[in-house]
């Protein structure tokens, strides 16, 4: 339950900075109230764009301690993230 409870408040905290920040964009045109009479109104329409995140690795020498605490050049894979706001 702790964990659930946990992953709910995570999933908020994400969606509020993401809107804070502008990765997510929402726009939307105003709606109207319906009238007094039976009939009814009409809904706003909104439309949500989001931003987009590439990840990957790339190429980058590091300096890896050997046993006998001598370092060497060695390549691993880095990974990178780019993050684009919403358009």
């Amino acid at each position: 339950m702790r964990a659930i409870v946990t992953l709910l408040v995570i999933i908020v905290l994400v969606g509020i900075i993401g809107v804070a920040t502008g990765f997510f964009k929402f726009s939307g045109s105003p709606g109207e109230l319906p009238k007094v009479a039976v009939q009814g109104g009409a809904l706003p329409k909104v439309d949500a764009e989001a931003g987009s995140i590439d990840v990957g690795t790339k190429k980058t020498s590091v300096d890896v301690p050997d046993v006998k605490v001598d370092t060497k050049k060695t390549a691993v894979d880095v990974p990178t993230i780019a993050v684009k706001k919403a358009q």
